[in-house]
């Protein structure tokens, strides 16, 4: 029992270990302006992650960025919007709505927007990114100011239920 769960832990982490290989060269080929192959080794990615951690798990939310961002910057739109929004729905459910992947997320689908010309649709997710940046920020900012000035009181107002 305890070689078949020793055998199992090895085989997940070889599979995330895999997945995570093929998405390094998928960004590499990339770079190196091999696009074609670029996409099919950052689908090869995504499909062992979705089969490794499963469809929704928010490892798989960077595959399919990856993939998302290689379609949009080549001007395909259509096969890169609803990558964004899986991607984004990942990460708002495993990881909550104010996270700063979930910014990104929204950053990118909002310049996917601005490129393929819906100005007006780009408006909303941009303007809840940057809600989201701006609490990363307050929370960051608060932090670093409290381990200077531990006896204080701060940020009530960038998080009331934060006991500071």
């Amino acid at each position: 029992m305890l070689l078949l769960i020793l055998w199992i832990g090895i085989s997940a982490h070889t599979q995330r270990s895999k997945w995570k290989t093929h998405s390094d060269e998928a960004m590499s080929l990339y770079r190196q302006g091999h696009y074609d192959q670029a996409v099919e080794m950052a689908k090869k990615a995504l499909q062992v992650a979705e089969q490794t951690e499963g469809p929704n798990h928010p490892s798989v939310a960077a595959p399919l960025n990856n993939l998302a961002t290689m379609f949009s910057t080549q001007g395909q739109y259509v096969q890169a919007e609803p990558l964004y929004k899986r991607s984004l729905a990942i990460n708002e459910q495993a990881l909550g709505p104010d996270h700063p992947n979930v910014a990104q997320d929204l950053e990118d689908l909002a310049a996917l927007y601005r490129k393929s010309g819906r100005e007006k649709e780009a408006e909303a997710p941009e303007k809840r990114a940057a809600a989201i940046r701006a609490i990363g920020i307050a929370f960051t900012s608060c932090a670093a100011w409290q381990k200077l000035q531990p006896s204080r009181t701060f940020c009530m107002a960038a998080n009331s239920d934060q006991k500071t």
